[in-house]
């Protein structure tokens, strides 16, 4: 995320939006959430979490690692497979979180 310096050289972090699919909405927020404290995505899981219990291992396994059937799209690009939740938040302004149905 955009770090901006602030009283007493703390710094702060730029307000992210994230928003989720339709069927994590269910266990999340209902619409955009807003999120000014988080540096990686890992970070991001971590809040969305403590705020909505309900997404405890819908969005990572037990590891920590982001579930098969999940996508994070961190400014338009998925860093799902590649980065994950290592991923820095710097200068991000979106995020978006699917959850991809698997079949034929």
């Amino acid at each position: 995320m955009l770090q901006e310096p602030c009283a007493r050289n703390v710094l702060r972090y730029a307000v992210l939006e994230v928003r989720l699919d339709s069927w994590l909405r269910e266990f999340g927020p209902r619409g955009k959430e807003e999120v000014d404290h988080a540096g990686s995505v890992g970070e991001l899981l971590d809040v969305l979490e403590s705020r909505y219990p309900r997404l405890r291992f819908k969005l990572r396994d037990e590891t920590g690692a982001i579930r098969r059937y999940v996508r994070v799209f961190v400014d338009g690009e998925d860093v799902s497979t590649t980065t994950g939740p290592g991923t820095s938040l710097a200068g991000v302004r979106t995020v978006d979180i699917l959850h991809s149905i698997a079949g034929g």
